[in-house]
């Protein structure tokens, strides 16, 4: 269905407000990962505000569709939208990377709206098989979508579970990559280039769309078309900046890992408002 200007202008504001919750908790916190947090921000905004099938009010709602965030060390992002979607209130995310705080560097089950733990990289498609196998089994509608890191695609895991979700023909999963270009120890393509990577999920058996991961009507549309598609499992392949939305962190490999200090958080917090 067709999003009205209204709706977008809304959707774009939202991703405002969770980037901004992402410097916020990350500057308390003083540790954590705020490049690939905002590179996937609006992805994952339209997803929980536009598309996902989700009760906060029920958090275990047996027919909600599943969110796994595979690349878990931006869980800062996941932590900001479950604010912003009344999971928790905002004064929670400021217990961030604390001992004994439900929200932990990487996602815990612990936390309110987090299905599976992750973190540990290259696991989050076969997490996502074993939930559209679970549905298939359970006669259930519910849909699954996975976000995976570019650098991540890297590991072996991923292609024998993108393998197995062709052979399954599990359609009800969509994987989003935030193909931003960067990981820990530099660019992507220097340590290990991933081109042709649309061809690659294609020879795989899957469904790709590529966008622009920071148009809304784009990734909304792209959201719709891997609903629409039949028998193989879809994969967004979002071409998306680094630190997104903070001109001094955008394509900055320092800031996969480093979390602003208390005056670029300052800087930060006036570029988002």
């Amino acid at each position: 269905m067709p999003f009205t200007d209204k709706q977008i202008n809304e959707l774009q504001d939202k991703a405002k407000s969770v980037r901004r919750l992402i410097i916020q908790m990350l500057a308390k916190a003083g540790s954590g990962h705020p490049g690939g947090s905002l590179s996937a921000t609006d992805l994952v905004t339209a997803l929980f505000f536009a598309v996902l099938r989700h009760k906060p009010t029920e958090p275990k709602w047996i027919e909600r569709d599943r969110f796994h965030m595979s690349k878990g060390h931006c869980c800062p992002l996941w932590y900001a939208i479950l604010v912003e979607s009344g999971y928790f209130s905002k004064e929670k995310i400021f217990t961030l990377r604390q001992l004994g705080s439900t929200l932990q560097g990487h996602p815990d089950r612990r936390a309110i709206g987090i299905e599976v733990a992750s973190g540990s990289l290259g696991q989050g498609l076969s997490v996502s098989l074993g939930m559209s196998l679970a549905s298939k089994i359970d006669k259930r509608s519910y849909r699954i979508y996975c976000l995976l890191g570019d650098g991540e695609i890297q590991e072996g895991n991923v292609w024998e579970a993108a393998m197995a979700l062709a052979h399954y023909k599990c359609d009800n999963v969509c994987a989003m990559l935030d193909y931003n270009g960067f990981q820990i120890d530099g660019k992507v393509k220097d340590i290990m280039n991933l081109e042709p990577v649309k061809d690659k999920w294609q020879a795989f058996g899957w469904h790709t769309i590529e966008i622009n991961g920071h148009d809304m009507k784009e990734i909304l549309s792209a959201y719709e078309e891997a609903a629409l598609t039949k028998e193989k499992p879809s994969i967004i392949i979002a071409h998306t900046i680094k630190g997104k939305g903070v001109s001094f962190m955008e394509n900055v490999v320092d800031f996969h890992g480093r979390t602003p200090n208390k005056d670029e958080a300052i800087q930060a917090l006036k570029e988002l408002e």
